[in-house]
C-alpha cells in the first residue's frame, strides 16, 4: 500500500502518516525532513510538507531533502510543498499602511517565531527560487496554487487579506 506522508505535521487526518521532528500526539514517525532513508524508492503516492522547507540550510540541505522527497515519490506521485511567499512578506513589509504590529508578524514568518530549536528559518524562497531548486531536484511539472485544502495550517496564513505562504504541487513524472 502506498505512502500517504505528510512532513511536519501535528493534524491526524485518516489515510496520512505524520513524520515531524518533534513527537507529539498524532506524529506516527519521529524523525527529520532531512532523512527519509526509512522510505523505499518509490513508496509514496503523495508527499504534504507545509512551511518546513525553510527550516532547513539552502545551502547544502534543501536540495538534498527535495531530492529525497523525488526518490521516495512513485512515478506520477505529487510532492504539495508550501513556503513562506518572500514576494508577498517583502511587498506587504514596506507597504506604506503596515503597522509596527503587521512588520512584527511578518519578520516571525520570515524568520520564524524563535519559540524553540526548531523554529528558525534558513531559507527564503520565491516562486523562481522554489522552481530551481525542484527542477534541480528532479521535478519536471511545477504550478502554484491558491490552497490544497487539505490541512487547517500555515499554507492557508495570511496577513490583512493577502496570502503569504507559496504554495505548489510538484509532480515526479510518470516514467
Amino acid at each position: 500500500m502506498a505512502i500517504r506522508l505528510h512532513i511536519g505535521g501535528r493534524e491526524a487526518r485518516e489515510g496520512w502518516t505524520l513524520l515531524n521532528a518533534q513527537p507529539g500526539p498524532d506524529v506516527d514517525i519521529v524523525g527529520d525532513f532531512r532523512d527519509l532513508s526509512q522510505f523505499k524508492d518509490g513508496g509514496v503516492v503523495e508527499i504534504y510538507a507545509s512551511h518546513v522547507l525553510e527550516h532547513l540550510a539552502y545551502s547544502r540541505e534543501t536540495l538534498p531533502a527535495l531530492k529525497e522527497c523525488h526518490r521516495i515519490l512513485m512515478p506520477g506521485g505529487r510532492l504539495m510543498l508550501a513556503v513562506p511567499d518572500m514576494e508577498a512578506i517583502c511587498r506587504l513589509m514596506v507597504h506604506e499602511a503596515a503597522t509596527v504590529q503587521v512588520q512584527y508578524q511578518l519578520m516571525r514568518i520570515l524568520f520564524g517565531g524563535q519559540t524553540d530549536e526548531w523554529d528558525y528559518h534558513k531559507a527564503g524562497f520565491t516562486p523562481d527560487l522554489l522552481a530551481g531548486f525542484l527542477g534541480n531536484a528532479g521535478f519536471q511539472e511545477v504550478h502554484r496554487v491558491e490552497s490544497f485544502g487539505l490541512f487547517d495550517d500555515t499554507s492557508e496564513i495570511r496577513v490583512g487579506d493577502q496570502r503569504i505562504s507559496l504554495n505548489v504541487v510538484a509532480r515526479k513524472t510518470a516514467g
